[in-house]
């Protein structure tokens, strides 16, 4: 199993789709940074947990997109139809989609390691400042529940019709850019723009309602690739 997870991991790693996503992500995260970023997010420090949040919430349309990309690899027409001859093998089949999703959340996680390496690169060179520890938990609170959800429904789609995840990146957009409840927000680009503005660079925190908002999305991906997992376990016992 281990062999072939890395199999699949060099498929997605070593793609050419890969690095035009990096790139772009790399691109648009620079242009942010030094045109958005610098200023600081709502009176606060360009490298305070608000403006680095901000950062995030302005990159996470791309690198959502990026995500379904890397889904695509595994869900298009011609991955379908090699699936036909890899269901006559003995792999399980809850295994074999378990050792794909690691393989997209991997390039994901890559993905995200990147733009962030990029912001802290900006902010030690041009501030000398070195409080890594601060930027995990916006990076968590923005990424992690928007990632599930692009995987569980990417896949649940994808596998249906490979055209159909197409649906799926323009979902992502429209939720990104809808005026939704900051309780159910996205990106969560509104909630580090307007949240600290009543005080003067204030310690991360984060209200109770849009903590179970992220928690929601997060369910809600975690539920859509679970209800694809046991499917898959039943199909395989069946006689």
């Amino acid at each position: 199993m281990i062999k072939l997870f890395r199999y699949e991991l060099r498929r997605v790693l070593l793609s050419k789709l890969f690095f035009v996503v990096l790139l772009v992500c790399l691109g648009f995260g620079w242009l942010t940074l030094t045109t958005v970023t610098i200023r600081g997010t709502a009176h606060t420090a360009p490298f305070s947990p608000w403006s680095f949040g901000d950062y995030l919430s302005r990159l996470l349309p791309l690198l959502c997109l990026g995500e379904l990309c890397l889904v695509s690899v595994f869900t298009s027409r011609r991955e379908r139809a090699v699936q036909i001859i890899t269901q006559t093998t003995p792999i399980n089949p809850g295994r074999y989609a378990l050792i794909r999703w690691g393989a997209v959340l991997v390039g994901t996680l890559a993905l995200w390691l990147c733009v962030i390496v990029l912001a802290v690169g900006f902010y030690v060179s041009l501030f000398g400042w070195q409080d890594y520890g601060a930027l995990a938990a916006p990076a968590l609170l923005t990424l992690l529940p928007a990632g599930l959800f692009c995987l569980g429904s990417g896949w649940a789609l994808g596998r249906r019709g490979p055209a159909l995840i197409y649906s799926v990146m323009g979902a992502v957009f429209l939720l990104c850019w809808l005026p939704l409840p900051q309780e159910l927000a996205f990106s969560m680009g509104s909630f580090f723009a307007q949240y600290p503005l009543d005080q003067l660079d204030p310690a991360f925190s984060m209200p109770i309602g849009l903590a179970g908002g992220r928690c929601l999305w997060f369910a809600a991906g975690a539920g859509l690739i679970l209800y694809q997992l046991f499917p898959a376990r039943r199909n395989k016992n069946t006689p």
